[in-house]
């Protein structure tokens, strides 16, 4: 097999850390090359190596793209993108207004964004990615406004606009609905039937695409062949294990936490939720379920207060004393896609957790004796005391959302919002959070976990709540001592 990328004892280096040292990988042309290894262990700058986007500070590089042979990342640049939360990162901090359409447009040339008028063969370039991806229906959408799983077909919708001949997919099935995880594999694996060399960075290797992977180990900024060890904390893509959840204190709670009177949330234009009447009375846990684009992570944002209901709709939080958004954020333990993305900053990982109090963003105030021996206490279970001191904008997916996991816990907030919140993680690292909701829920925290996979809905959950277009299919108790409604969702709409 003729290798499309080589690299020979390649080390990267950034912001005064060495990310990946002494690598030796050969990426053939037309396989299939899984990435498995920790939160941290230099998945994600392998395949930023492999796009071209980091260069070597020692060792050699080659690219054989085209047939031709080159140590330049120039052609690699312009053709080769990660599929991945960065690349979506790149439009939800800025406040450009950009088309999906606009997106693929861009990619065609290389760019991140569409400055040229289209010609003939890049039209016709957009619908046929867009027929491939299932795109069609987004195309005029500002990818700001779209879903988590909406985002990350539209990313590998544009990474496949210059045809590309490797493909580089980062977590890239996290976000997905099942029915989303299918159709976008089968795409996969039809490109990779067609030639195209694949590699895949995952934690939960039993969702990837059924190809003929060479699996590969990245820890420690190492590569070595075969797939990482067995850990006493059960292998990495394994389900978590839910801890059960005792039944949270209600003494001290009106009847009613939240309630949506006849909501609805419109982004650019399109209503992304509602009409929706719901409410989340105390002593409940909640389930939320649909598939991509139905709602979930609006609902989400706000119950949190991030977004706010049209003309007609009314949201109560009756827990809070004051319905302020400072309030609100010091009642409410948010984990998502969207607060990920806005952390990319240079601030601390104290900074992230310790705005926790606060509700803040980048800043906190001066922590007193007790929360700086809280955050030091979290940072020790979740294993992220050596990124206190390092910036958000440094660090691995799987890192920050462990940073973002103990900021939503490390008030005790009376609600708890995991939209999709044991994304990105390593078995070790899901166990250690989820080890500590118990002491929470006995505290008083009310939970609502927003989730795809049945792994990650606990049967702890009392309530259940699935969204389809945007309006509840279904609303009620779950069946007790059941791991999962998937087989009752199968009939929903």
């Amino acid at each position: 097999m003729t290798a499309l990328v080589t690299l020979e004892n390649v080390t990267v280096v950034a912001g005064g850390r060495t990310l990946l040292e002494n690598v030796t990988l050969e990426v053939g042309r037309g396989e299939a090359l899984l990435l498995r290894g920790p939160n941290g262990g230099g998945k994600t700058s392998l395949l930023r190596l492999l796009s071209g986007e980091v260069a070597p500070v020692s060792g050699r590089r080659v690219y054989r793209l085209g047939g031709q042979e080159q140590t330049s990342a120039v052609r690699a640049r312009r053709s080769l993108a990660v599929v991945g939360p960065d690349a979506e990162a790149f439009y939800l901090t800025r406040d450009w207004a950009v088309t999906v359409r606009d997106l693929l447009l861009g990619a065609a040339r290389g760019e991140r964004l569409n400055l040229w008028e289209a010609t003939p063969a890049e039209e016709r370039r957009v619908a046929d990615v867009a027929a491939l991806t299932g795109l069609g229906p987004l195309l005029e959408r500002d990818v700001r406004t779209l879903s988590h799983g909406q985002r990350r077909r539209a990313v590998l919708g544009a990474a496949l606009m210059p045809a590309p001949e490797l493909l580089l997919l980062d977590e890239f099935t996290d976000g997905l609905s099942g029915e989303a995880r299918a159709e976008l594999g089968a795409v996969i694996a039809g490109l990779h039937a067609s030639g195209v060399t694949v590699v895949l960075a995952s934690h939960r290797p039993e969702e990837a695409p059924d190809l003929p992977w060479r699996t590969v180990t990245v820890q420690t900024g190492q590569v070595r062949a075969g797939p990482a060890p067995a850990r006493s904390d059960g292998p990495a893509g394994s389900a978590p294990d839910w801890p059960t959840f005792p039944a949270p204190p209600t003494g001290d709670l009106p009847p009613t936490l939240v309630q949506l009177e006849n909501v609805s949330v419109y982004r650019n234009g399109h209503r992304a939720l509602g009409p929706v009447s719901w409410s989340w009375q105390a002593g409940q846990h909640w389930l939320v379920t649909g598939g991509n684009g139905s709602g979930k992570s609006t609902l989400a944002r706000l119950i949190a207060g991030e977004l706010h209901p049209a003309l007609g709709g009314q949201v109560t939080r009756p827990f809070l004393t004051r319905d302020l958004l400072s309030d609100r954020r010091r009642g409410v333990g948010l984990v998502s896609a969207e607060l990920g993305i806005r952390q990319r900053r240079e601030w601390t990982g104290r900074d992230v957790i310790g705005s926790a109090w606060d509700g803040t963003e980048g800043f906190t105030h001066t922590l007193d004796a007790a929360q700086h021996a809280e955050v030091d206490r979290l940072a020790a279970v979740l294993n992220v005391t050596d990124l206190l001191d390092r910036p958000a904008d440094t660090l691995s997916q799987g890192q920050l959302r462990r940073l973002l996991l103990a900021r939503s816990v490390a008030h005790r907030p009376r609600l708890l919002i995991l939209d999709e919140g044991l994304d990105f993680l390593d078995a070790g690292s899901r166990a250690a959070f989820l080890g500590l909701l118990p002491d929470l829920v006995r505290g008083g925290t009310h939970l609502l976990v927003v989730a795809h996979r049945a792994s990650d809905a606990p049967a702890g959950l009392t309530h259940h709540l699935h969204l389809s277009a945007g309006r509840v299919a279904f609303c009620g108790p779950r069946t007790p001592g059941r791991a999962s409604d998937s087989a009752h969702l199968q009939a929903l709409p």
